[in-house]
């Protein structure tokens, strides 16, 4: 695989609303804009910046935790509380996700392919080897080969590619996972399918989490 010498962060734009401007009727659209590249690539959005459409939560009767601010998915818990899981309509096979996130200190989420692999994400704190929790980890699993995790409350970046039982992630611009092979779920899956497409689906039971720019490319 390709790995992107510039930062992804540059790559895909997201439009902010801002404050009005006398004489504007209504505020600037908050929609994930991607350039051309990647239009050109095969990315579109997953995340339309502006609502959660395209979205439902794992448990229909659990906390709505999740809200879009300013263009950004927000995982919002209560002190001691809990939120909940969120899931992609749509399912997908092989593909190339990528995405930005940012965590506060202590949290604890996970981005999951198909809805069964999951990349950790973890406020590292001071750690200095990885192991198959870290952040950016395949959860249970697989241990990133560095340490490429920034610091909480700083933008991270993702990219990760499944094709078949084959994964690969690139974090923050260093391949940490190389086309691994997964043989079984690393927990917390919606279903043991593992020849099946899947959703994505983000955890919000564990931690706050703030996501943007999440697209997505199908792959043969």
């Amino acid at each position: 695989m390709r790995i992107l010498t510039r930062s992804m962060a540059c790559v895909a734009l997201v439009t902010l609303p801002v404050s009005l401007e006398a004489g504007e009727a209504t505020p600037p659209s908050g929609a994930v804009k991607l350039s051309a590249e990647e239009i050109s690539q095969g990315f579109r959005p997953v995340f339309n910046g502006v609502d959660l459409k395209g979205w439902h939560y794992r448990n229909p009767n659990g906390p709505k935790s999740w809200s879009v601010q300013d263009g950004l998915l927000v995982n919002t818990l209560p002190p001691g509380g809990h939120g909940t899981d969120l899931i992609t309509d749509e399912k997908f096979k092989n593909f190339t996700v990528r995405y930005e996130y940012k965590i506060p200190p202590g949290a604890n989420s996970g981005f999951y392919l198909r809805g069964r692999y999951e990349i950790q994400i973890l406020d590292d704190g001071n750690a200095t080897r990885p192991s198959n929790s870290s952040n950016g980890s395949l959860y249970s699993l697989v241990a990133p080969s560095k340490m490429a995790s920034k610091k909480a409350g700083e933008w991270q970046t993702v990219e990760a590619t499944i094709v078949d039982n084959r994964i690969t992630v690139i974090l923050n611009e260093q391949k940490i996972i190389d086309n691994v092979v997964v043989d079984r779920p690393t927990g917390g899956e919606l279903d043991r399918n593992l020849d099946q497409p899947g959703p994505i689906f983000l955890q919000g039971d564990h931690g706050a989490v703030t996501f943007r720019n999440i697209r997505v490319k199908p792959l043969p």
